[in-house]
């Protein structure tokens, strides 16, 4: 693709022509990082920290912050430039235009086991020893890739994408535009067990989950049914590979949801809200919007909405920082700690040996 076909196209793509500095209009022939970047790929900068990246990469082309002293070593240097507000995303759109994930062209493969209630839609594409049970409803354009497993009842929307060996449980909802990694288990059973004297009685959990649409299920992950009522992931919410969302959980839209995350059931998290790698929720914890958990945070009671908390159990950012600060400290503390103490009992005892 050269140069100008690449500015043509993401300029399209944002509706409006892009400021640029093209040196040559020359081949390129991929995306990658700034510092691993060769002749024929583009990369990108996002600010004045990363100047001397710019004076020694490869790229033949860079996407640039507004920043006329980034410009100007880059066309010093002879590297074609293109200015994004926000390079990062640019540079994600143009990734897009050199690659795109595989995807089963549309039809049904032979070794399919499809129910003859279902309902197919338009285009789709289902691969080799899928399972699709009874009263299924399949949108327009839905991927369904080898070895699925989709139980009866559930629901497909369009262009949805299902891949290898993940399996969907019975009346499971799932939107339009969703993404369901390999290995992924939506609307498996929660985990509902009352305590007896004999032992643990078997709740059975008869609800529904729902994934709206532009929801993405990493590899792995498992969202939960409820005994009743549903439970829900909110539009363009994003899971990472490893999660686990209990049942009756409710999550809002556009959340992000890094690897190895825990929600217990009956969790609320709101809108936008971001839980990093290893984040711990307990029963019917609440997290507010736009509310941050850093790593291996450990909620047991209700985030206010923006806070951002971290430690175990979670406490406000801030406190987090400064406890940190101190622990290092505790072996001197307490050093210092037994010190005072010697000094003290010393003085006790000089005192009765010597009543006034």
């Amino acid at each position: 693709m050269k140069v100008s076909e690449l500015l043509e196209k993401l300029s399209a793509i944002n509706g409006q022509p892009l400021r640029s500095e093209v040196i040559e209009d020359a081949d390129l022939t991929g995306a990658a990082a700034v510092d691993a970047a060769i002749a024929g790929n583009i990369s990108y900068i996002e600010g004045a920290k990363f100047a001397a990246q710019v004076k020694n990469t490869a790229a033949t082309a860079l996407i640039l912050p507004k920043d006329a002293a980034l410009q100007a070593e880059a066309s010093d240097r002879g590297i074609t430039w293109i200015e994004a507000p926000e390079p990062r995303l640019m540079f994600a759109q143009a990734i897009a235009l050199f690659y795109q994930p595989f995807r089963l062209a549309p039809s049904i493969h032979p070794s399919a086991v499809i129910d003859p209630s279902v309902q197919l839609g338009e285009e789709v594409a289902i691969g080799a020893h899928v399972v699709i049970q009874s009263g299924v409803s399949v949108g327009d354009r839905v991927c369904i890739h080898p070895n699925v497993v989709v139980y009866p009842e559930s629901q497909l929307g369009d262009r949805t994408v299902l891949h290898a060996n993940c399996v969907i449980h019975e009346r499971t909802q799932i939107g339009a535009d969703c993404v369901i990694h390999a290995g992924a288990v939506i609307g498996s059973e929660g985990f509902g067990f009352v305590p007896t004297r004999e032992g643990w009685y078997k709740m059975e959990q008869s609800g529904y989950v729902i994934l709206e649409d532009g929801v993405e299920v990493g590899c792995n992950s498992t969202v939960d049914r409820p005994a009743v009522g549903n439970t829900r992931i909110g539009r363009n919410t994003k899971l990472d590979n490893l999660v686990h969302i209990g049942h009756g959980c409710q999550i809002g839209q556009g959340c992000a949801i890094a690897a190895q995350v825990g929600l217990a059931g009956g969790v609320e998290v709101g809108d936008r809200a971001i839980l990093a790698g290893q984040v711990g929720a307990a029963n019917n914890a609440k997290i507010g919007a736009g509310a941050i958990a850093t790593s291996k945070t450990g909620v047991h009671g209700t985030v206010e909405a923006g806070q951002i908390v971290s430690g175990y159990p979670a406490v406000d950012h801030k406190i987090y920082l400064k406890s940190s600060a101190v622990y290092s400290r505790l072996p001197e503390m307490y050093q210092t700690l037994k010190r005072l103490q010697r000094h003290l009992e010393g003085s006790d005892r000089s005192k009765r040996g010597n009543p006034s």
